[in-house]
């Protein structure tokens, strides 16, 4: 078994594409990040190259993969057993800024053991842990509140900056430059907005549709209009988008450190399948 680096895009889409696809909603975040790599070019997250890489078991068939868009963390798919001293050693050797890995739930632990033997005694702390949700029966909000969804238009542009900048500020996500991130979106028509009146009260947005998983990312509600459901209401607005849009699945992630978000997505029909772990690396033992 051993982790092999990708040259370029489409060789690991070649070499780890179908075996991501095998399980598109589990990969979501890999396939919609690689999806947007194609479409965008390589510039899409930032001016530094992006890394992938990809694992082969005894037979020669892939059984997993990850992908680096510096600044952002490491993304691994699950992990097979007893590969994670492999993957460290190669990620090290290609990237001495490797600060932050995004796991799977099941793989923390030993990711974590892996990361300390690989540093004598380093550490791996989590930072955040997020839960997958798929939709099940669309449950609107019941009384749905005022106003309306609609597509946001390049005359909305200093406000979806604005709102991704501020959404990211809260969430403590990484986001370099909110302007990449918009134009990417917009470049597919994947942001709504709620308007009461002729004014934006709430945004959400859609990845790209990748193996026919869609996932709702980015709803973000200023703190003046907040509980008034319309988190709720541009939630179900867009989710609704993906499905007509022809999503045979439609998902999203919750901070689990955010009670509010992740009872709201309960009640619209969403159910957790799945977590993930963001852990912070560094390679000095703890102090004392």
């Amino acid at each position: 078994m051993a982790w092999r680096l990708a040259a370029s895009l489409p060789e690991f889409l070649d070499e780890a594409g179908a075996y991501l696809r095998s399980d598109p909603v589990r990969n979501t975040v890999l396939l919609t990040i690689l999806e947007s790599l194609r479409e965008g070019g390589p510039a899409v997250y930032g001016d530094t190259a992006p890394v992938f890489g990809w694992h082969a078991d005894g037979a020669g068939e892939t059984d997993s993969a990850f992908l680096r868009t510096p600044p952002h963390p490491v993304l691994l798919s699950k992990l097979p057993d007893g590969s994670v001293p492999g993957l460290l050693e190669l990620l090290r050797s290609a990237d001495s800024s490797l600060a932050r890995a995004n796991v799977m739930g099941s793989d923390e632990a030993g990711f974590v053991a892996g990361w300390a033997a690989a540093t004598d005694g380093g550490t791996a702390t989590q930072r955040q842990r997020s839960r997958l949700f798929r939709l099940s029966a669309l449950t609107p909000p019941d009384p749905s509140p005022p106003g309306t969804a609609r597509q946001a238009t390049d005359a909305d542009w200093d406000l979806l900056v604005s709102w991704h900048a501020a959404f990211a500020a809260e969430a403590e996500t990484l986001v370099i430059e909110a302007e990449r991130i918009v134009r990417d979106r917009m470049s597919y028509r994947g942001i709504m907005l709620w308007e009461v009146g002729a004014e934006p009260v709430a945004l959400a947005a859609l990845s790209r549709p990748v193996a026919g998983v869609t996932r709702v990312v980015t709803v973000y509600t200023p703190p003046q209009f907040r509980r008034r459901s319309y988190g709720g209401a541009i939630t179900t607005a867009v989710t609704r988008a993906a499905m007509a849009a022809g999503a045979s699945e439609v998902v999203l992630f919750t901070d689990l450190a955010n009670p509010t978000s992740n009872a709201l997505y309960q009640r619209l029909g969403y159910r957790p399948i799945d977590d993930r772990v963001l852990l912070e690396l560094d390679p000095r033992p703890p102090a004392g």
